[in-house]
């Protein structure tokens, strides 16, 4: 099961182009800090803006990089069903730990569509799935029957939510497998998710921080809540600044302050406001972070 702090990681670009030594050498960082899994060609690694070839080149390379030192979630998901299988199938071959989907986007399929899309992908390999569960950008949100029908897949093991909803894990934890893995997909609620059942976190925040939130998830783990708490106020301005504006733009900043990257994002993202910018700079200047 998939525990503690899992970065969402960045995608570097130099003039246009996936950095792979650059991602090699952010990756090997983190690992270091101790995250406890990466999840690679989520949407902070702007999968959007990726050719099909970038997005398997950098699941291997991920793959290659963490030398089996960290479980590697491979984001699989897309509004179309067959391109969800066909990465699926490739992170499978691939020996990806797990592939993350996330629910169809733009298309709003009903909860019957929703049912049949993940009960597909998850057919074609024995690799294990993770629904990603964000309303906030796809528009349709996967409701509790869904999922009741959805825990007969064996393969099906967990999700990563980003509605907000705090109450969800707890209440998912009635009729979900008892090995359910629940992950937030939120920095800012972690605390509530983890306390209502929550296991982890697919985080942005561990892209710049991922000493503090693999701190933070050892704290509340060993029971040391006071020391968690410390850590959760320390980290607050800096999760609340990274979605001042659209993710993954203030991380990626905020790592080339900090000497981990390139500032470089592909539109239809965009440079940053100078107000954000210091906000940016001053929060990683008080965390010690330049």
């Amino acid at each position: 099961m998939l525990k503690g702090s899992i970065p969402a990681i960045i995608t570097p670009f130099t003039k246009g182009e996936v950095d792979y030594d650059c991602f090699e050498k952010l990756l090997k960082w983190q690992i270091k800090e101790g995250i406890s899994g990466v999840t690679v060609c989520g949407t902070t690694g702007e999968s959007p803006t990726l050719s099909h070839d970038e997005h398997m080149q950098l699941v291997e390379f991920a793959i290659k990089v963490s030398s089996k030192k960290i479980p590697v979630i491979a984001g699989t998901g897309s509004n179309s069903t067959k391109e969800a299988i066909e990465f699926t199938k490739h992170a499978y071959k691939s020996g990806a730990s797990y592939g993350l989907v996330v629910t169809p986007y733009y298309n709003k399929p009903n909860q019957t569509g929703l049912i049949n899309h993940f009960k597909k992908i998850a057919k074609v390999t024995p690799l294990k799935q993770i629904i990603y569960n964000i309303p906030g950008r796809s528009i349709v949100d996967l409701s509790y029957d869904s999922f009741k029908q959805l825990n007969k897949v064996s393969n099906i093991v967990g999700i990563k939510d980003a509605s907000n909803d705090m109450s969800r894990p707890l209440v998912m934890r009635t009729f979900m497998k008892k090995d359910f893995n629940f992950l937030s997909g939120e920095d800012g609620t972690i605390a509530g998710f983890l306390a209502q059942g929550g296991h982890g976190c697919i985080s942005v925040t561990a892209n710049v921080a991922p000493k503090l939130t693999s701190m933070l998830h050892h704290f509340w783990l060993k029971k040391n809540y006071k020391e968690f708490d410390k850590v959760n106020l320390k980290l607050a301005p800096l999760s609340q600044i990274l979605f001042a504006e659209p993710s993954p733009t203030p991380a990626k900043y905020a790592l080339s302050l900090m000497g981990k990257c390139n500032y470089e994002v592909r539109e239809p993202l965009y440079e940053l406001s100078s107000q954000t910018k210091a906000q940016i700079k001053k929060t990683i200047k008080d965390l010690n972070f330049i």
